[in-house]
């Protein structure tokens, strides 16, 4: 097991598999070990691979020997196997920060509390519309690792999470955005928050003066984060409270984004003409349309396509908002990591619909999450039994439902004003659906009879 470059793999969903196929075609001896149950379509990409791997829990001699370690970003630095790595001074890795050794396209790299995924796959639009060859990965889409040993793309956008900043290095992003930095995933930083917004600034680590950083001068952390940094890259902020010299920001009802560079027209848009509506939305867009004046796309173009972009369907697609709740369709997620990515990215205060067909899930890695965001969950499945197992100490209610009309309507008074309500389910849905666009639309259906 001493080879000069044997790398494991900790945990076997869409980052980990595309970092063994990366690193297999690279040369590496790969060792693939999961502390859960492999889905079975990432079992299959492996033993179709002949690589060596494990699931149900962690062979430590095996581990202990490699070279190097990738490491989802679902695991904790608390996790025993991860302190006994750190003990041993082995490299922990991001899939992105081994990704990135082994392509030299572009990068264009987003982070935030929130925002991220909707300003991802903005960006990755307007890119696409405009003919650029780009590819999308990161927290959101195919593995950005499978993507380097598979294809070939002169851009990549990728959604950045603080958890994968935490095991990137040497890593460059070429444009950096920061979309802003509010309380979240403290338990992880030693519940202080400037650990937590060193670990948002990393997404600027190595830049120099060809880079680009774009950040949101409104928000108060990132303005105390950059007193205390010296910025080598060109700066870009945005902000709808201010009229900026540089950058991009809101007057009236209508957003400019001037980079003062003597060959582009400023852009001047109505907020009407967005397809992205509300406040949050408006910081969202301002900050892709600068990614896209960066990179001297023309202004029709850019205008054409934030006025035609429409989220993925079952994927944090927002539905409507009644009396004040906010109601958001993630059927899309079958699996835990798709939902503690949509958990991840939401405001506290939400009531979460969880639930379908168990495929031997782990809920672990969202205990934390749901202990901080979630205020009550609503079961949507035959058998609810490991949902209370898992969160019956997290949360004051759990409730089983066996239809998206019941489970809609007691969301529904769960929640109050302010709060959201989440499906998410983490599981399969052929119990009680179709496949996870029925549950998707049947969900719909049920928020818009409200």
């Amino acid at each position: 097991m001493q080879d000069r470059k044997y790398i494991v793999i900790l945990g076997a969903g869409e980052s980990g598999v595309g970092a063994a196929l990366l690193a297999q075609k690279q040369g590496y001896q790969v060792f693939v070990s999961d502390m859960g149950s492999i889905a079975e379509k990432y079992g299959v990409e492996l033993v179709d691979a002949k690589i060596d791997f494990e699931q149900n829990g962690h062979t430590e001699e095996k581990i202990l020997s490699a070279t190097e370690v990738v490491k989802s970003p679902g695991i904790s630095d608390k996790a025993p196997i991860i302190k006994k790595l750190l003990e041993k001074q082995i490299p922990i890795l991001s899939e992105i920060e081994f990704a990135g050794r082994y392509t030299d396209a572009k990068m264009i790299c987003i982070t935030g509390s929130n925002g991220k995924s909707t300003t991802t796959m903005l960006i990755y639009h307007i890119l696409k519309d405009a003919g650029i060859n780009v590819g999308l990965g990161g927290n959101i889409g195919k593995s950005f690792a499978k993507q380097v040993a598979f294809d070939t793309y002169d851009y990549y956008v990728l959604e950045i999470s603080s958890f994968m900043l935490d095991n990137m290095y040497t890593f460059k992003a070429d444009i950096a955005v920061l979309l802003n930095i509010t309380p979240d995933h403290l338990d992880r930083y030693d519940y202080k928050m400037e650990n937590y917004a060193d670990s948002k600034f990393r997404i600027i680590q190595n830049q120099g003066k060809k880079d680009v950083f774009i950040y949101c001068s409104d928000d108060k952390e990132i303005q105390s984060g950059l007193l205390k940094r010296r910025i080598t890259s060109q700066v870009f902020p945005f902000s709808i409270e201010t009229n900026l010299n540089e950058g991009a920001w809101l007057e009236g009802q209508k957003i400019t984004i001037n980079l003062n560079q003597k060959t582009q027209e400023p852009l001047i848009m109505s907020i009407t003409e967005l397809a992205l509506q509300g406040k949050h939305n408006i910081y969202n867009s301002m900050a892709s349309g600068i990614v896209a004046k960066v990179l001297e796309l023309r202004n029709e173009s850019i205008r054409n396509s934030m006025g035609s972009f429409s989220n993925i369907e079952h994927r944090l697609e927002h539905v409507a908002k009644i009396s004040g709740i906010d109601f958001i369709n993630d059927s899309k997620a079958t699996n835990v990591n798709s939902t503690w990515y949509a958990l991840e990215s939401m405001p506290a205060q939400v009531v979460l619909i969880l639930g379908g067909v168990d495929k031997g899930n782990d809920y672990n890695m969202l205990k934390d999450l749901v202990r901080n965001k979630v205020k009550g969950i609503v079961c949507l499945g035959k058998d609810n039994k490991r949902i209370h197992e898992a969160f019956e100490d997290d949360v004051e209610v759990i409730v089983n439902t066996f239809s998206a009309n019941e489970a809609v309507q007691i969301a529904y008074h769960m929640a109050k004003k302010g709060d959201t309500v989440l499906l998410s389910p983490a599981c399969a849905s052929f119990d009680l659906f179709k496949n996870y666009e029925d549950r998707g639309n049947q969900f719909k259906k049920a928020v818009m009879e409200l």
